[in-house]
């Protein structure tokens, strides 16, 4: 089947380049070519460019252009905010996250686990958000940082960072969240969080893959976990990547420009694709805080089906399950169990997410695809 064809519903994974970001971004890579750290015409270029994309970065947080390193994506981000917090502290301290992130925030800790530092995972409620109780007695027992998404890349809860910045404060622990999912569709300033690290990556805003951003609060302590030259203060060294980064600007101006009337508009076709599905699909269940979660993000317990099968029998979309496959034996979300649904009802979700682009003609088309499949796969 043709890409062409298929309906993408898979924006949380990735999401495609807006034309405005590609205009920009092509200058930097046919002609302005420059290293930025050159003294010459070519480097001054390039320098400016950097300028200009860290202060649409910095517009869209809500925070001084000083306070934004560019990174290699997301993945980076978070190592560099988890590991380069703990590498400023002589002896293995405590850190405080949840049973839902994304692996590029729960394998830096699971390593700092192994060099001795506690790691404290706190669980979730069943609308998939992190439980404040649990959180607040682990920070007390003396936590040096507590990380944790901004929003859950499968169901898209948004969790409580502003109250978990606040108790980490309280104790003196420093804050960092994954903002990766969420910039972009949501509002995230940085001064209203009250953060002292966040981290976001490209390609989730239309920006290209290959480059991120990590917000440093001013005066927070962070040694690099790269060693190399200068740049980026001296945290995060390495020729930096000039197109990526006009790129990632150009997408931050885009997504400051009509935050609040995109996701008005995602929202309201994700809520009439749930209209369609739950409408011809008896027993549908949402996973995910039914009200508190990313406009744009649809994650559905099918019943009786494996989520996987229901994909599979409707090719014409492209979308996700959030499942794990080894050795041919498909095993339910961790996430979605971690809410306290069964594994045996949380193998058939599946994770349904809209972009821009989409369109409710896609909506309409995408709801009898997958409700036909999943009649086909339930003998219905």
């Amino acid at each position: 089947m043709s890409p062409d064809s298929v309906i993408y519903l898979d924006h949380n994974a990735t999401t495609p380049l807006l034309p405005e970001v590609v205009d920009a971004m092509l200058p930097f890579l046919r002609s302005h070519f420059g290293n930025p750290s050159s003294g010459h015409v070519f480097g001054a270029r390039a320098r400016e460019a950097v300028a200009r994309a860290r202060g649409q970065v910095a517009e869209l947080l809500g925070c001084d252009e000083d306070e934004v390193l560019f990174t290699s994506g997301g993945t980076e981000a978070n190592n560099l905010a988890i590991r380069g917090v703990a590498e400023r502290h002589e002896r293995p301290g405590a850190i405080v996250t949840t049973v839902i992130e994304h692996p590029a925030t729960e394998r830096p800790c699971a390593w700092l686990e192994r060099q001795g530092w506690q790691v404290t995972r706190v669980g979730v409620d069943a609308g998939g958000r992190a439980r404040l109780d649990q959180a607040r007695a682990a920070i007390a027992g003396g936590a040096v940082l507590v990380t944790v998404m901004h929003s859950n890349n499968e169901t898209g809860a948004l969790q409580p960072i502003a109250e978990l910045a606040q108790l980490a404060h309280e104790t003196g622990a420093l804050m960092h969240t994954d903002a990766a999912q969420s910039l972009g569709k949501v509002a995230v300033r940085v001064r209203e969080l009250d953060v002292d690290l966040l981290s976001i990556a490209g390609h989730k805003l239309y920006a290209p893959k290959g480059i991120g951003a990590l917000y440093v609060k001013r005066g927070t302590p962070l040694a690099p976990v790269l060693l190399g030259a200068g740049h980026e203060r001296g945290l995060r060294p390495g020729t930096e990547n000039v197109a990526g980064i006009v790129g990632l600007g150009a997408a931050c101006l885009a997504a400051a420009g009509d935050l609040a009337t995109t996701a008005a508009q995602i929202e309201g076709l994700r809520d009439l694709l749930w209209e369609k599905l739950s409408s011809a699909v008896p027993g549908l269940a949402v996973n995910g805080h039914p009200q508190l979660r990313l406009p744009n993000t649809l994650n559905v317990r099918f019943p009786k089906v494996l989520g996987s099968a229901v994909l599979a029998g409707a090719p014409e979309v492209a979308a996700s399950t959030g499942s794990a496959c080894h050795e041919g034996h498909e095993s339910a979300s961790a996430v979605i169990v971690a809410m306290g649904v069964p594994a045996d009802a949380a193998i058939g979700s599946v994770r349904l997410t809209l972009g821009r682009s989409t369109t409710e003609d896609e909506v309409t088309r995408a709801a009898a695809a997958l409700s036909a499949a999943w009649r086909r796969a339930a003998g219905e």
